[in-house]
């Protein structure tokens, strides 16, 4: 089983939501990203870094010198569907893997998700995007 899918299996028994993973020092360096109802405090952290430092070292025998547990913060990465769906009606910012009328990027309110299509409105003006051709997404923070 990969890092990722392990994660994934994990985290939803402790009671948190898998939200991104990044490795860093070619994989030595790993930061997890949790969330749950009401937020994540550092004790969330503390007992989710120590779960994962125990099954790392059993079920996966992973090498790595450096494990970072936080919350997604304000501009959290959306991955899932789910997370796409959560967040409806929020402001996102999207990076297209193929250019869309010349742009890659886009900034609106998500909309609707149908069928892989998400709807978005950008610039007052209603957008549709497969989800396969979105390479990133983020939530803008509200100032």
């Amino acid at each position: 089983m990969d890092l990722q899918a392990l994660l994934e299996k994990t985290l939803p028994g402790l009671g948190y939501e898998f939200v991104d993973l990044n490795l860093g020092n070619r994989g030595k360096m790993l930061q997890v990203f949790i969330d749950k109802p009401g937020g994540v405090t550092i004790e969330d952290c503390t007992a989710v870094s120590n779960h994962l430092s125990r099954l790392l070292a059993v079920d996966l025998d992973y090498d790595y010198d450096r494990l970072e547990v936080s919350s997604p913060g304000l501009d959290r990465p959306l991955r899932t569907e789910a997370a796409f769906e959560r967040f409806r009606g929020e402001q996102a910012q999207l990076k297209l893997r193929v250019p869309i009328e010349g742009r890659r990027k886009f900034v609106g309110v998500l909309g609707a998700l149908k069928n892989g299509i998400l709807e978005m409105e950008v610039d007052g003006e209603l957008k549709a995007f497969a989800m396969e051709n979105i390479d990133k997404a983020r939530l803008v923070p509200a100032i």
